[in-house]
């Protein structure tokens, strides 16, 4: 039998200029949903009494407070102390990672900028412990190990510690983090421990850093909740305190108080949860994706509302603070529009703009509607007749037709523009707006179904903390070999389920709200899940709220956090050292080392190598990313790394040359050890030599393009590694290189013998084999049996071959794509990137911009390991450009649709006009690289999604590939089974200008 007394909620949202309430009705029937009272008030310096100001203000309408159900509070306590460095709110952190022989090269902390690095970081520990991608283990964990971890973390006073396990996130039968937790509190009572399964999902480097992040807030997040409940407390409120979290559901305090990152973007979620909660209450509009659009006094919040009522999520990774992270988070675009946006009109070519610049929260004193001398958006819509009830109409009388006109088309345009960004599909939808600058959107937006505002929109960030739900995720690697996805996934949601549940939902009322299955490349018989289930409070709690370590328990200690000891900033005596590059001058003076005509790589041309490589990757060969971190702290740490050009060597000198092979899952989870190097050391060691005189790279493209400067390090072999590669791109298998293009015995001779190393004990060499395609295809079968990555070395060539089979001066050529991404940023020249880019890779008579547009459609899918599938691109009209053209260089318009059929790397792309009309514009074995037209950064194609803007690139490619059939049969069209396209060379191949040449005069 129902209750006959109200279920109330209240409902807070802390802003960074207003702080709203909200007193929600939650009971059943008809009065269900019922805004009963809201309050604005100003954010205060202590958040706190302003959150208990807005309570107060809404309490009034509350017969009685015993019919308040819960209190749930969407802050920003916490994200502030990052954002702010506050020493003060933030302990340093030490990690024990369980990962035995990989990973070392990047260690915790290894991606922190320097100043949130020096300020949090605390000792780190790689121990023995870590899983394999099949659930088995990398080794077990060492109790000693361990225990002699803890001495050195208690001797230096430090209060949180991180556990974080390779593949953690599937260990739930050996549960290694669990137990060096448990190790950790009895060796030191009292000390703050943080699991990094419980804070995020699969990716080693991300979810560590997010468990850093976590742990360095603890015992401020304690001090604040304890705040919280004493709040309530004082307003004589006797419910449960709740705290809203990034994906839309509710923290008690005690979990608030351990996992404080969970609330991390509680604002944009709330907003667009309770806009949901609004549109379910209007009569006839249904579950429905939609965009919601949330405007405030400086910047715009937009986001997508899925049928379930919950925010779309970011893409797997994403930063904040410059850390790289991957926990949930909504995914959301802001941009600078406002009602205190400031208007101008170019006073020659009349033309008007909005923003980005702002008066913010002083509007109402410099805006003209309220007697200021400041234009503003706000002005232009009082002006327009379309919110009289703002200021004095009569101030803003003398604002000019063409200026009201040219702002409202400047916003309308902005809008539409982010909008479509923001939507998966070229559907029509609608869009909820919500906050107090909302009167600035027009009624009617293209590629917009219907135009809502809701009651109370201006409070539906409040509205969304109060109607927050409970939820349980699963996030896991599972077994298909003998049973259907589809049957599996039906298993993994019920444990969803259960553990939503367990957590406090309704039975009556849990419901799956996101469920994907993710195939794993390379690896059959595995799958990646993804399950959350959602459901709306039962009123009880849930005993996981109140563990027997509960932190509340202890009242948190205020004032400085512990001993800080320095830590150790610069780089190493012997590092090469190079500027910050600051501005686009610095970039433009900044010259490399080279000394005795070798390249001594410092931290800035590893990020522009990098940068590069994955542009010359055309989609594929996997992030360098990681490689990238590992050299820079090799660097760092003093360490040389040299480039030599290939002059430079003997013609009987001796290039060794391989990479790392596998899956990206794996690599992103299970980090390099010395896989690489093992595999290479095995294989000297066969043929009967120490090491060879030089290094050369399999494939420029892709984290490959990296790898053997890694090898080749002093830390390592210190052997050069020439300016070169044996691909000039990246291909998706073994056999698809120049060194096999010029071995005429289609049995791979060139390549063979060849290692493999697990990095764990295994290794395995390949000494024969029946034909070139088959050396690939026998090496990746092993390497899923040897966890699925592996290091793979091939037989040193000679110079004499290396001269005529390596495509020369790549890694120059990736040095000069990322020097000029790098300058278009600085410079804010980003429209103009395609031009830049053709210059920096030799000109428009061997590279071209070969479409602009917008990406309208993706189709993907994983076969026999490959990610195959294509990606649609429509060109942008001239309404639809978000840029304006440089009068002097105007950018390239196009027309029409561009088609890029891809299989791990992009295979051609053919162009259809208006007329339907169709011409291929670029094959293989030329370079296509798709980049991202708002900051120049290459894409994956595992990033294509739909509304991005983006640029398409087409480099000619070297004539090893082009100068003769066997070359094509390898690397063109027919290689991948279109043999009906013919080959037509894009352009002209310009050899990259060598780094060490242009420079070394200086050096």
């Amino acid at each position: 039998m129902s209750s006959v007394h109200p279920i109330l909620r209240l409902g807070v949202d802390v802003g960074g200029t207003n702080t709203d309430a909200v007193l929600l009705d939650l009971s059943e029937g008809s009065r269900r949903g019922q805004v009963l009272a809201s309050a604005k008030h100003l954010t205060t310096p202590d958040v706190t009494l302003g959150i208990q100001n807005a309570i107060e203000s809404v309490l009034t309408r509350a017969q009685s407070k015993s019919n308040i159900q819960a209190l749930c509070i969407g802050t920003t306590h916490f994200v502030n102390a990052l954002v702010e460095r506050d020493p003060r709110r933030l302990d340093r952190v030490a990690v024990i990672r369980l990962c035995g022989p990989f990973t070392h090269g990047t260690p915790p902390f290894v991606g922190f900028p320097h100043e949130l690095r020096d300020l949090l970081e605390g000792p780190h520990f790689l121990l023995s412990g870590g899983l394999q991608i099949d659930g088995s283990e990398i080794a077990s964990v060492d109790v000693a190990q361990v225990e002699s971890a803890c001495d050195e973390i208690n001797r230096q006073g430090i209060h949180a510690v991180v556990v974080s396990s390779v593949f953690a996130p599937i260990d739930f039968e050996i549960q290694q983090e669990e137990t060096v937790a448990a190790i950790v509190r009895k060796r030191i009572p009292g000390m703050d421990v943080v699991c990094s399964k419980d804070v995020a999902a699969i990716g080693l480097l991300e979810r560590e850093n997010a468990s850093i992040l976590n742990a360095a807030l603890l015992r401020y997040a304690k001090k604040t909740v304890i705040g919280f409940e004493k709040a309530a407390k004082a307003l004589e409120l006797k419910c449960s305190v709740f705290i809203t979290s990034n994906d839309g559901t509710l923290l008690s305090c005690a979990q608030a108080a351990r996992l404080p990152i969970r609330t991390f973007s509680s604002g944009p979620t709330n907003s667009m949860r309770g806009a949901a909660f609004l549109a379910a209450l209007e009569s006839g509009i249904s579950k429905q994706s939609a965009l919601v659009v949330d405007i405030g006094g400086t910047t715009t919040d937009i986001g997508m509302l899925l049928p379930s009522g919950f925010p779309r999520q970011a893409a797997a990774h994403h930063e904040f603070c410059g850390v790289l992270l991957n926990f949930s988070m909504p995914h959301v675009t802001s941009i600078g529009l406002g009602g205190g946006s400031v208007v101008r009109e170019d006073p020659i070519t009349k033309k008007v703009t909005v923003g980005p610049n702002s008066v913010g929260h002083r509007i109402t004193s410099e805006s003209l509607v309220f007697g200021g001398s400041t234009l503003t958006a706000t002005d232009v819509v009082v002006a327009a007749g379309r919110a009289s009830n703002i200021g004095d109409e009569s101030l803003v009388s003398g604002i000019g037709q063409s200026i009201i006109e040219g702002a409202q088309s400047a916003i309308k345009k902005m809008l539409q523009n982010y909008l479509d960004a923001m939507k998966t599909s070229s559907q029509d939808i609608p869009v909820y707006l919500v906050g107090g600058g909302s009167i600035l959107a027009p009624d009617v937006l293209a590629g917009i179904s219907r135009v809502h505002r809701f009651p109370h929109f201006d409070v539906a960030n409040a509205v969304g903390a109060a109607i927050a739900q409970i939820s349980g995720i699963i996030d896991s690697f599972e077994d298909t070999s003998t049973r259907t996805i589809v049957q599996v996934r039906v298993d993994v949601e019920a444990r969803a389920i259960a553990r939503a549940i367990a957590s406090g939902a309704d039975p009556h009322r849990v419901a799956i709200v996101e469920s994907e299955a993710i195939p794993i490349a390379y690896t059959s018989g595995r799958c990646r899940f993804y399950v959350k289930a959602a459901g709306d409070w039962s009123g009880v709690a849930s005993p996981s709220w109140l563990e027997v370590d509960d932190p509340l328990h202890v009242e948190a200690p205020t004032g400085e956090t512990a001993s800080r000891p320095q830590m150790v900033a610069s780089a190493a005596a012997s590092a090469v050292v190079a500027p910050v590059m600051r501005s686009a001058s610095d970039i433009l003076e900044y010259e490399p080392r080279i000394e005795k005509r070798e390249w001594l790589l410092s931290e800035v041309d590893l990020e522009w190598i990098a940068d590069g490589c994955y542009v010359l990757g055309c989609g594929g060969g996997g992030s360098p990313l990681h490689t990238f971190l590992e050299l820079r702290e090799l660097v760092r740490s003093g360490e040389t790394v040299r480039v030599v050009d290939f002059s430079s060597l003997t013609s009987n000198a001796l290039v060794g040359w391989g990479g790392g092979m596998g899956s990206p899952e794996v690599s992103s989870e299970r980090l390099l050890g010395n896989e690489y190097q093992e595999a290479s050391a095995e294989l000297w060691s066969f043929i009967g030599i120490v090491k060879p005189e030089a290094l050369c790279g399999i494939e420029i493209g892709g984290g490959n393009g990296m790898i053997n400067m890694i090898l080749g390090s002093t830390k390592y072999t210190d052997i050069p590694c020439i300016d070169g590669d044996f691909m000039g791109r990246a291909y998706p298998t073994w056999h698809q290189t120049t060194a096999n293009v010029y071995d005429f015995s289609g049995t791979g001779v060139k390549m063979l013998p060849s290692a493999i190393s697990s990095g764990d004990g295994n290794v395995m060499i390949m000494t024969k084999a029946k034909r070139d395609i088959d050396v690939d295809a026998s090496l990746r079968a092993a390497c899923v049996e040897m966890g699925t990555h592996v290091g793979q070395a091939s037989y040193p060539l000679k110079a004499d071959y290396v001269d005529n089979a390596m495509i020369k001066n790549t890694v120059s050529l990736s040095w000069r794509i990322g020097r000029a991404i790098a300058l278009a940023r600085k410079q804010s020249s980003l429209s103009r990137i395609g031009s830049i880019l053709v210059d920096a890779v030799g000109g428009s008579s061997s590279a071209r911009v070969l479409f602009m547009g917008k990406i309208t459609d993706v189709r993907r899918r994983v076969y026999k390991g490959h990610t195959i599938g294509e990606v649609v691109i429509t060109a942008l009209t001239v309404d639809d450009d978000v840029d304006d053209d440089d009068p002097d260089c105007p950018m390239e318009r196009f027309t029409g649709t561009l088609t890029i059929p891809f299989k791990n790397e992009n295979l051609y792309a053919e162009h259809t006009a208006d007329d339907a009309i169709t011409t291929m514009v670029a094959t293989v074995p030329d370079l296509i690289t798709v980049l991202d037209a708002q900051n120049g950064a290459a894409l994956g194609t595992p990033q294509y999604k739909y509304g991005l803007r983006v640029l398409v690139l087409g480099i000619t490619a070297a004539p090893q590939w082009t100068g003769s059939e066997r070359g094509l049969a390898l690397g063109g069209p027919s290689a991948f089974g279109f043999t009906h396209i013919p080959y037509k060379p894009l352009g002209k191949y310009t050899q990259p200008r060598s780094v060490i040449e242009e420079y070394s005069r200086s050096g």
